[in-house]
This record gives C-alpha cells, sequence and structure tokens, in this order.
C-alpha cells in the first residue's frame, strides 16, 4: 500500500513539475504552424456555441483572422473559464483568447499580448427595481450576480461590500436566476448585459449604468493569454493585432457584433 501510494505521489509530483516546465518552455526554436487556441464557449457575443454545436463570435472571429495574418493553423479547444489558466499552463492548448483581462495578479502566472479591446463593466437590474443608482448604498443587503473568478466579481466585492455578491460557473447561470427573481441585480462586461437585454430571455431586466473600470482591478484590457517563455507566439499575435487593426480587419469583424468602438482608448 505504502509502495503505491509512493508511486501515486511520483506520478503526481512528476506531472506537476511537468506542467511547470510547460508553462516556463521557451518558444524560440518553435515552428509555430498550428496554434491550439482555449476559449470558454459560454459568454455570449465574444464567445459561445450557436445550435449546431459550432463556436461562434468576436473572440473567435478576432481569433480566426489573427491565425490567418500569422500564417498558421487555429484549432479551437473549448475550457470551463474557472480552470483556463491551469490547463494554458499544462499545455492543453497554447493561447486563451476568451475575453481575458490583463491584470496584475494574471500576469504572476501567465503572460499577455497587447490588448485587443477594452470594454467598461455595468450593472443590470429588473426593470421593476427600486435600485436606481450603482452605489454601495442603494445595493446594499442586495444580492448581485457575476461569474466566479473573473474581474467582474472581484469589482462587485470591492464596489459594494455592503452588498450580498454571488458568484456563478458562468454568465448564463446568473442571467436565470435574475431571470427567476433570485437575484437583485448582475454584474458584467456592458457589451454582454447589453446584448441579453435586449433579448427575449433578457427583457425582464434593463441596464442601470456603466461602472469606472479600477486599473488595479480591470487591468490593460483585454489580452491574449500565454505561456511565460512563449516570446516568439507573443511577438507573432502582436504583430497581427497591429496589421488587423491596420488594414481594416478589426473595424469589419466589430462591425458584426457592435455599433460602437469596443477597442477603447490607448492603455499604457
Amino acid at each position: 500500500m505504502r509502495l503505491a501510494q509512493s508511486f501515486a505521489l511520483a506520478a503526481a509530483l512528476s506531472a506537476l513539475l511537468a506542467g511547470a516546465a510547460v508553462a516556463q518552455e521557451s518558444d524560440a526554436d518553435k515552428d509555430w504552424s498550428t496554434v491550439r487556441i482555449g476559449t470558454e464557449g459560454a459568454y455570449p457575443p465574444f464567445n459561445f456555441l450557436d445550435a449546431s454545436g459550432e463556436l461562434k463570435g468576436f473572440d473567435v472571429d478576432i481569433a480566426k483572422a489573427l491565425c490567418e495574418h500569422m500564417k498558421v493553423e487555429c484549432t479551437f479547444v473549448t475550457q470551463d473559464w474557472d480552470g483556463m489558466i491551469p490547463a494554458l499552463q499544462n499545455g492543453n492548448f497554447d493561447a486563451i483568447i476568451a475575453s481575458m483581462s490583463i491584470t496584475p495578479e494574471r500576469e504572476e502566472q501567465i503572460a499577455f499580448t497587447n490588448k485587443y479591446y477594452n470594454t467598461p463593466p455595468a450593472i443590470a437590474v429588473p426593470k421593476d427595481s427600486e435600485v436606481t443608482e450603482a452605489t454601495d448604498e442603494a445595493l446594499s443587503g442586495k444580492a448581485i450576480g457575476a461569474q466566479v473568478s473573473t474581474t467582474h466579481a472581484r469589482a462587485a466585492a470591492a464596489l459594494f461590500p455592503d452588498a450580498d455578491i454571488r458568484q456563478y460557473p458562468t454568465a448564463e447561470e446568473y442571467k436565470l436566476d435574475i431571470e427567476n427573481g433570485r437575484l437583485d441585480a448582475v454584474m458584467d462586461d456592458v457589451v454582454v448585459l447589453d446584448e441579453w437585454v435586449k433579448s427575449d430571455e433578457g427583457k425582464c431586466c434593463k441596464i442601470l449604468g456603466t461602472l469606472p473600470a479600477d486599473p488595479q482591478i480591470y487591468g490593460k484590457g483585454v489580452g491574449i493569454g500565454l505561456r511565460k517563455g512563449n516570446d516568439k507566439l507573443k511577438e507573432m499575435f502582436n504583430k497581427a493585432i497591429a496589421e488587423i487593426r491596420e488594414d481594416g480587419t478589426y473595424e469589419k469583424i466589430q462591425g458584426q457584433y457592435f455599433d460602437f468602438d469596443v477597442y477603447g482608448a490607448e492603455t499604457k
């Protein structure tokens, strides 16, 4: 029994070290002809699965455009949001293109490209809500839903310390709870909430207003997550981001989803 436990412990340690090695491995000599992209597939309009099970959304179209400019073949892997960074570090895919904000905490674990969009957070409430402003006083004691392990969940806790912050595995789950009267408000990206309240499913609710994006929480916008040490791939993505911005590809993709500029102001 002890021998078996020793083997099991050794195997677990080996896997852990292998994952760490993948996370830190330099890609200087790697031929990036294929790039595996991890995305959630449950965050419309940025990434989602349509009725036929096909990945769609702004993140997905941007990823395809970047791969085309990089002259590499893209393959996509769907991954639950909460396990996205560990899956990248373990080599399940090579890049995260899933509306992930570039925050100081995440930069300690993985590398990021330059941003490819930056939109503010917002609060939505039921149309008949007594809440008329997004302040801690107005939302004191109220139940606010947000997706787990997101900047929005962190911001909700910081902005509304007297509220009951409830975290959900996916955005779809908090939407279901507010639709059924189990939440007083929800917090997410303004684009996500705006599309939802305009749909049949979100007709229960309205956007109360946008909120300031604290750079200590939201960082420098949304970027592509990469394993540390993959500097060559990072340079390839950064070059492609600049190219699609310059040649009109970005604007064309953006126009399929939004009627305003989601790239946002330049950040440092």
